[in-house]
């Protein structure tokens, strides 16, 4: 298979395809104002194509912030596209969609990945969708969209998840989660007086949760919001863990990008030596695949900040792009199989 990237930093669809042939699944990347426009005309100009789209940033060396971007699989590929409806409520009511897509490509964990773009629920979600593609052994990779919306084969969808399933008729798939975060001191909480629904954090050990991170860290309430970009909180889970990043102060509150539950287990993270950790991800992934077709990555629009404040973002993506054909979503979460996770980076890897 192949990978194709367009984009206009301006926003011209017919730039952003130029030299696009045969597509067999298509992603969209638009701006809010020019979404409808763009999911219209691409489905003119490629009708019938599985496709998914969702308004966010792009890139493959450069990052398009208000533009267009086009990726697309090609040149030895199956691919099906849908759409899970309602998944603020009730996303499981949709599930024959997915089991029938994911039928029709009849792919395996080897060969085959879902990506998906979601408009909210991310944890809902992505526990729906998994229901289908864990018997099958088939991972996930995506992303939140912006503006509450989400495309997939021409159509726009409001409070929705649009989903692709992809498989490689040529070679392997591999999914990889990269977190360039590590546990700091010896923190360790326990969550309470949450609330689900809003992503509410209230208490840390029975202590209002603003008070403890500001104890720690020694930072005022308008520092907190910044602050998270080094250190977020962490949701252990099993031998891995979870990022939650900071959203906002409410009260002695803290609300945050992901669900916090009563009992869940928290501890405090600092942020590590990200270049390193980028070499040694791109170092596995070449160990795994000494041949790679593409990859298709979804980072987190904080890393998307913190890359940029400290310079580093062009010189990310110019070593991703030592991979091979690299292009991707900036995301406000990101997905991993069955888990939402913030400030971290998701992707696929196509031999």
């Amino acid at each position: 298979m192949r990978q194709f990237f367009g984009m206009s930093q301006s926003g011209k669809l017919e730039e952003a395809v130029r030299g696009l042939r045969n597509p067999q699944f298509i992603m969209l990347l638009s701006n809010d104002n020019q979404f409808e426009t763009h999911v219209k005309s691409l489905e003119t100009l490629f009708p019938g194509i599985p496709s998914i789209g969702c308004v966010g940033m792009g890139y493959d060396t450069r990052v398009v912030e208000h533009g267009v971007c086009v990726i697309a699989f090609w040149d030895g590929v199956s691919a099906s596209a849908g759409v899970l409806e309602q998944v603020s409520t009730m996303p499981a009511k949709y599930i024959e969609r997915l089991q029938e897509d994911v039928a029709k490509v009849n792919g395996n964990g080897r060969d085959t990945v879902c990506i998906d773009f979601c408009s909210g629920n991310d944890a809902c979600v992505l526990t729906t969708l998994y229901t289908v593609l864990k018997p099958k052994g088939i991972s996930l990779v995506g992303g939140t969209g912006d503006a509450g919306k989400v495309s997939a084969n021409g159509v726009i969808y409001p409070d929705a998840v649009a989903y692709g399933i992809v498989r490689n008729l040529k070679g392997r798939v591999k999914t990889y989660k990269e977190n360039i975060y590590h546990q700091l001191g010896n923190y360790r909480f326990i969550a309470s007086n949450t609330d689900k629904a809003n992503y509410v954090l209230g208490s840390l050990n029975g202590k209002p949760a603003k008070q403890v991170y500001q104890e720690i860290l020694h930072v005022t309430d308008q520092e907190i919001l910044t602050r998270t970009f080094q250190n977020p909180f962490g949701k252990v889970n099993g031998d891995d863990t979870c990022i939650i990043s900071i959203k906002e102060v409410k009260g002695n509150a803290l609300a945050c990008f992901r669900q916090v539950n009563d009992s869940d287990v928290l501890n405090l993270l600092e942020l590590g030596d990200y270049e390193a950790i980028t070499r040694d991800t791109i170092r596995q992934i070449c160990q795994d695949f000494p041949k790679r077709s593409a990859v298709f990555s979804v980072n987190c629009l904080f890393r998307y900040k913190l890359f940029s404040e400290r310079g580093y973002m062009q010189k990310y993506l110019q070593e991703m792009s030592a991979l091979g054909s690299h292009a991707g979503l900036v995301g406000y979460g990101e997905h991993y199989n069955n888990r939402f996770v913030n400030q971290s980076m998701t992707c696929v890897v196509f031999e």
